[in-house]
């Protein structure tokens, strides 16, 4: 029996390989080429991509969703006080007897309905329209007030809005009014 594997030297001998050759015919080998390319292939996947964009996105709309609400909140908050500031004015002018009189008990109660620490008013005017104080009538007040916004935020937002609101009260039909007789008594 002749062994024909046992004359051939063991150094010449050689498996069959499952993977692929590590050279090119006539080149160098491809092992680096293959690390490379994994790796350029691993930087360009777009797994995960999205998940990591939103992660980094959503914390900074919400802060600026939370910026905004607080802004229009200042607004809102104005306009509230504001409303019952003119509605302050205005009953406090219906009970005077005289338009000066009316007109001094306004611009008080305005003043008064507006604190200073929450609605920050830049400046302040009360327009009143007695109509001649007369039973029956109208008083309208009108309350305007420049809002800035600079103080609402840490971050200083610019910029003043001009807020104004409008009340009226009617005089009381049977109120008494001082009315001199010959006499000189009332």
């Amino acid at each position: 029996m002749d062994n024909t594997l046992s004359s051939v030297p063991p150094a010449t001998l050689s498996r069959p390989s499952s993977r692929r050759q590590d050279r090119r015919p006539g080149g160098p080998p491809l092992l680096g080429c293959r690390r490379r390319a994994r790796w350029v292939a691993w930087w360009r996947d777009d797994r995960g991509s999205a998940a990591a964009e939103a992660a980094l996105a959503v914390p900074l709309l919400i802060v600026l969703l939370l910026f905004v609400a607080v802004v229009i909140h200042r607004g809102v908050d104005a306009r509230l006080r504001l409303n019952d500031a003119a509605h302050q004015a205005a009953r406090a002018a219906s009970i005077q007897r005289t338009s000066p009189d009316a007109m001094t008990a306004a611009q008080s109660a305005a003043t008064t309905a507006l604190p200073a620490g929450s609605v920050v008013c830049a400046s302040v005017s009360v327009d009143t329209a007695t109509g001649g104080m007369v039973p029956g009538g109208v008083v309208t007040v009108t309350v305007t007030c420049t809002v800035n916004f600079g103080d609402a935020l840490l971050l200083g937002v610019p910029g003043q809005k001009v807020v104004s609101a409008t009340a009226s009260e009617p005089i009381d039909i049977f109120r008494s009014s001082t009315v001199t007789t010959l006499g000189g008594s009332s």
